[in-house]
């Protein structure tokens, strides 16, 4: 039974983070996500950066959950990044796990950017609204 359990939560971890990933980087577009989408980007942040000040940079609990979940059901030689590990399971191909990281800054950094500039701009508009 636990087994059937820990094979659950793989495939859970694997919808749930990859999902994730894809708000991370796509949820400014729709209008109504957008608040969201900054608050799950300044909490990714958080974990990356405050949280990976004790746990290691770019420390995730989603994947560290994850990572748990598979050492249990015996899987090893995991990456060390989980977009390099996403991308080398979905496309079984192996890009240097170095490109992979600087990548994967550089879409969160232009996602948070931009997130914050929309959420920004519509706040300063409806501040000037309200004065009215």
């Amino acid at each position: 039974m636990q087994e059937a359990l820990l094979k659950i939560l793989d495939v859970f971890f694997f919808g749930f983070h990859t999902i994730l990933i894809l708000f991370n980087v796509f949820g400014w577009l729709i209008p109504r996500w957008r608040f969201i989408n900054f608050i799950s980007l300044s909490l990714t942040a958080f974990s990356w950066f405050i949280l990976g000040i004790w746990f290691g940079w770019g420390y995730c609990i989603c994947t560290d959950w994850h990572w748990q979940v598979r050492e249990i059901l015996g899987y090893q030689n995991m990456s060390t990044s989980y977009i390099h590990f996403l991308l080398l399971k979905l496309t079984n191909v192996n890009l240097s796990t170095e490109l992979v990281d600087i990548c994967t800054i550089v879409i969160f950094f232009l996602a948070l950017i931009v997130s914050t500039y929309l959420n920004v701009k519509k706040w300063m508009v409806n501040k000037k609204g309200n004065k009215r």
